[in-house]
């Protein structure tokens, strides 16, 4: 088998907000201490294809959810050298607010996304506050308009995208929750996004409590750990803790750009 193309894997760490622990917690306790969220993008950097991975969110959406919106992720990546408006691939983990925003500013990308995912947020769950809180309508509504536009690519179940980068359908956040596994000098890691959203959501077994099905929450804890030969190559999709485990690619993206590989 011929030697697999690595990966430099990158957090842009976008937007922030402090939040009680209770709340990242199903039957958290409310007098735990405080556990902030931080809200990230990635993107995936080989010799010869780059990935990005969720789009964000904006200062409009930041606005009108309270969150403390740091930096536009489709001008930081920018600061890796990627033109967000040239990018050719795009993976949509989950349709959520936070992870699909800024489409517009990907002229160029096609959209990689589970059946499962779009029919979850155009079906019936939809009609119910407490599944369709996290998803922007207008977002919704113009990834099926990439749909007719044909740019948006259809995954049901794991594929191999290429021999170094592999999507895996775990659901449990949503129907539809889609992880991405890639090949990097060190070995397999896995881009966990909502499938866990802190470390502790996984290691403890304390589910988040935005979720579709708590069930398979628990089985996406236990297929992760298969995807890698070290758990701590999981990559959690908004723990703090990323940035501080891991370092900047140079001083001048300090607690900006975390380096994952």
């Amino acid at each position: 088998m011929s030697k697999l193309q690595p990966f430099k894997v990158y957090a842009i760490r976008y937007a922030t907000v402090a939040r009680h622990t209770s709340e990242n917690f199903i039957g958290g306790d409310p007098h735990e201490r405080g556990m902030d969220m931080d809200y990230f993008v990635w993107a995936a950097v080989s010799a010869d294809k780059t990935w990005v991975i969720d789009t964000g969110f904006n200062a409009a959406a930041a606005k009108r959810r309270q969150r403390q919106f740091l930096r536009c992720p489709a001008e930081t990546l920018k600061l890796l050298g990627i033109d967000a408006a040239t990018v050719q691939d795009v993976i949509v983990t989950h349709l959520h607010y936070d992870h699909i925003g800024n489409f517009d500013q990907f002229p160029a990308a096609r959209f990689h996304l589970q059946d499962a995912e779009m029919a979850y947020a155009t079906g019936r769950y939809m009609g119910r506050q407490y599944f369709s809180a996290a998803y922007e309508l207008d977002e919704v509504v113009a990834m099926v308009r990439n749909v007719y536009a044909g740019r948006v690519v259809f995954h049901s179940g794991d594929v191999q995208l290429a021999s170094n980068i592999s999507l895996h359908l775990i659901g449990g956040h949503t129907k539809g929750l889609q992880v991405v596994r890639l090949w990097t000098d060190n070995g397999w890691l896995v881009l966990a996004s909502d499938a866990s959203h802190y470390l502790a959501n996984m290691h403890e077994g304390r589910p988040f409590p935005i979720v579709a099905d708590v069930t398979a929450m628990a089985d996406g804890w236990d297929r992760l750990r298969t995807l890698v030969d070290d758990p701590a190559r999981i990559i959690p999709g908004h723990d703090p803790e990323v940035m501080r485990h891991f370092r900047a690619p140079s001083p001048n993206l300090e607690g900006i750009v975390a380096r994952l590989d």
